[in-house]
């Protein structure tokens, strides 16, 4: 429901959920971990991208979030700064950077976060005002390709992408290469649901919609 001022009131509880799990990712006992676990690393990418930033940018209230509208004017540019984001932090020596540096590893994670708030700024502000169209899931869709060759190369190449982690110390028995077989797995998972749900809610919104009015039209 809209407020006094005609605009959606702030959602608590979706707040308290963003910033909790951006807490998660950051601060708690996760961040910690992020060093000697490739697939802590990558716990921390997916929170702060598909977790955080939605819950965040859904709860929050539109009106403040105008900055973003007028960086966010075209869906193309949301996609591209979410996947560029994605891979560019998973070229190996981009990667070592962040691990060795930790102006460069708080700049990745913040990096994560807005790409987070762009990439999800086509898909909730439509949802919110009801004027969702097919190109949010194809918007999804798309999003989902890189992820997952990416992930499948994590998964699949058989040596160790990020050589830091060649001398992990065997946390939770896991080997470095089966550590990143574990991230690269998580990753794909995690993203194809994150997006694919959504694309088929939207989906099933818009057939519904069609259907009424193929109806609406077959009763005239």
């Amino acid at each position: 429901m809209p407020d006094g001022n005609g605009s959606s009131p702030v959602n608590p509880l979706l707040l308290a959920l963003g910033f909790a799990s951006l807490w998660t990712a950051v601060a708690s006992p996760l961040a910690h971990l992020d060093h000697h676990l490739l697939t802590a690393h990558m716990v921390q990418h997916l929170v702060l991208m598909i977790v955080a930033a939605p819950l965040i940018l859904s709860g929050v209230r539109p009106a403040r979030l105008e900055p973003l509208r007028v960086i966010s004017a075209h869906p193309v540019f949301c996609w591209f700064a979410g996947t560029f984001t994605v891979i560019v932090w998973h070229i190996p020596a981009v990667f070592d950077l962040a691990l060795r540096s930790h102006f460069w590893h708080a700049f990745e994670q913040a990096s994560f976060f807005l790409a987070g708030m762009l990439f999800w700024w086509p898909v909730i502000q439509p949802l919110r005002h009801a004027e969702t169209n097919w190109s949010v899931p194809l918007y999804l869709f798309f999003a989902t390709l890189p992820c997952d060759a990416l992930s499948a190369y994590l998964v699949f190449c058989g040596h160790i992408v990020y050589r830091p982690y060649l001398s992990g110390s065997g946390h939770f028995h896991l080997s470095p290469l089966e550590d990143q077989a574990l991230a690269g797995a998580l990753m794909w998972v995690s993203v194809t649901f994150a997006y694919l749900i959504p694309a088929l809610f939207v989906t099933a919104r818009l057939l519904t919609a069609t259907g009424s009015r193929t109806a609406e039209v077959g009763a005239l």
